[in-house]
Order: C-alpha cells, then sequence, then structure tokens
C-alpha cells in the first residue's frame, strides 16, 4: 500500500449556531458550537516520496510550503512516528478558502487519518486527537464529523444523537474577513458569562426529540458584517432570497464570509440555489453529512490503481475528548 498513493475527500462545515462566552485564560475564546458537516469537499492525495513534504494546490490563495496546515500534520505525524518516507500532498479545492467553512481544518485532519493507514501506524482518531488539538481548535471536530457540539476552544467534540439529514444552499461572496479582525469587535463589546443560552437550550430540545433552529444564533455575524459592509450589502440579499425558498435556518458559518441555508427538502434548496445564481451569486447546492456516513469514509481508502481497501483502519467507535 505505501507504494501507491492514497485519494480521500476532505469536506467542509458549517456552524449552525456558535456562542462566545469570554476570553480564556490561554488567551483563546470560550465557544459553544454545533457543527455540520456538508458534502461540499476538497481532494486530497497523499503520494509516498523518498524524503521531505510537500504540498501542491491549485488555489492560489493557499500556501504551498510548511506553514500549510496539511503540511504541519504530516510533520507532526512523522516526527512522532520516526517514519523515513517523504509525502507529496495535492490539494484540488472546492470548499471556498477563508469562508468560515473549516477547509484548512479539514485538510490537516484528512491528512492526519490518511498518513495513519498509509504508513500504517494505527493509531486512529482518539490517538489523533492529541496532534489535532495542537494544529488548531477546528481540526479534532473533522476526526469525527457529523452533528456535533463543539466546547472549549471548540476541540472538545461531542456527537449529538439526532444527525441531521437536510439540504443547504452555500453562497460564496468572495470578500474575504479576518477572523482576528471579527474576534477584536466582539472583545470590544463582549460581556462575560460562565454558561450558554442558545446552544443548551437547543441540545436540551434536540435530547427531548425536538429540533429548535429558531434557537441558534452566530455571535461572530453582526461583528464580521461591521467588518466587511460590502459583504453587509450581500448577505441582506441572500438572507432575504433563503428565508423566501423556505429556509429553516440562515446565518454566516464561523467568521465568514460564507453564508448558508438550511432546508427541509432538496425542491426548496434548489429553488432558492438557482434564484441566487439568476442574480449572478455563487451559490452552491449541499447536503449534510450525518456521523455514520463520515466515518464510513475512514473505513476504505481508494489507491491509485482506483481499488477500494476496505478495513484498512479501525477507527475507534467513541469520541476523543
Amino acid at each position: 500500500m505505501s507504494a501507491r498513493a492514497l485519494h480521500l475527500r476532505s469536506y467542509a462545515k458549517v456552524n449552525l449556531g456558535l456562542e462566545v462566552l469570554g476570553v480564556r485564560q490561554d488567551g483563546y475564546h470560550e465557544l459553544r458550537t454545533i457543527f455540520q458537516t456538508i458534502d461540499l469537499h476538497d481532494d486530497i492525495v497523499l503520494r509516498p516520496t523518498r524524503s521531505g513534504i510537500t504540498v501542491k494546490c491549485d488555489h492560489p490563495r493557499v500556501p504551498q510550503d510548511a506553514t500549510n496546515l496539511a503540511a504541519r500534520a504530516a510533520a507532526e505525524l512523522q516526527k512522532f512516528s520516526g517514519h523515513a518516507g517523504g509525502i507529496e500532498i495535492t490539494i484540488t479545492k472546492r470548499i471556498p478558502v477563508a469562508g468560515g467553512l473549516g477547509g484548512g481544518s479539514s485538510n490537516a485532519a484528512t491528512v492526519l487519518m490518511g498518513l495513519d493507514r498509509l504508513w500504517r501506524l494505527k493509531l486512529g482518531r482518539a490517538e489523533l486527537h492529541r496532534f489535532a488539538v495542537r494544529l488548531g481548535a477546528d481540526v479534532p471536530y473533522f476526526l469525527t464529523g457529523g452533528t456535533a457540539l463543539g466546547l472549549a476552544r471548540g476541540e472538545e467534540v461531542y456527537p449529538l444523537q439526532f444527525q441531521l439529514r437536510s439540504h443547504l444552499v452555500l453562497v460564496d461572496p468572495g470578500i474575504p474577513v479576518s477572523t482576528a479582525a471579527v474576534f477584536k469587535r466582539v472583545d470590544a463589546r463582549l460581556t462575560p458569562r460562565e454558561n450558554s443560552y442558545t446552544i443548551f437550550r437547543f441540545v436540551s430540545r434536540h435530547l427531548e426529540g425536538r429540533v429548535a433552529f429558531g434557537l441558534l444564533e452566530n455571535d461572530l455575524e453582526p461583528a464580521a458584517l461591521e467588518e466587511a459592509p460590502a459583504l453587509a450589502e450581500q448577505v441582506a440579499r441572500i438572507r432575504s432570497a433563503l428565508l423566501a425558498h423556505g429556509a429553516q435556518l440562515a446565518a454566516l458559518s464561523g467568521s465568514g464570509s460564507a453564508y448558508f441555508g438550511l432546508f427541509s427538502d432538496s425542491g426548496r434548496a434548489r429553488r432558492a440555489r438557482a434564484a441566487l445564481a439568476a442574480e449572478g451569486m455563487k451559490a452552491i447546492y449541499s447536503r449534510t453529512v450525518p456521523l455514520t456516513r463520515y466515518l464510513e469514509t475512514w473505513s476504505r481508502g481508494t489507491t491509485s490503481k482506483g481499488r477500494t481497501r476496505k478495513g484498512a483502519t479501525t477507527w475507534r467507535s467513541r469520541t476523543s475528548r
């Protein structure tokens, strides 16, 4: 297997809701969020080489050096394992860059899991969690996927019993927003609190068998729209179109700039996508990816000869803490 390339999908996520509770002693923010994987994905090819770690990507804004998060993930595992050979990481981007969809974090988690298989380290998700935490707050989530509650910096991930099976319309305004600048605006008016309100209420309703999308909000959205007035103009039109076509939830994902609408059926979602596309916007139809389907992608891997290897790695079913 080590002589062949491994072809993998690296999925995007949206934040169905996000609350900022305060600033932690380590300088990071205490968050509560509901993560959701969607089937929009990048393609990653891991190709063994004699030595070194290289990154190739078709998007000009993605770094192709050691600063790339996927390259850092490979370096972490190589240092830990002492693996003698190198790796070439090829990334074909479909997830909008800097859109709040976790593309870079997903790429890093995908490389961790792919190399665990390719190099036969047999660590599994639980052991990979400690490497993921060092790479970034969103990276641990992509070791699990599906519909999940994120706590602390977002790195504590707890899958929810109810796994969302819905349709989405994702709109990429193509307006970069600085995450650091958004959090700076949030900090300027932040009133620290010890607990969350809407996220835990949503989870409570979920445990009762009810899905209360109306409770969910993104605390970063007002600050992001203030930071990028051009984005605010587009969001007003996007949100109006999504809600007019029956979206159950319409929100910015993370700190933006991608905006999404959540729909109960594909017909409404596709009509909303068509309406937004008619206005000249880059609108993408997508679907949610539940936990079981997400984890199934790690029970098989496709080699460069197109064959599927089943059971290459046994991933531990419990969530990393």
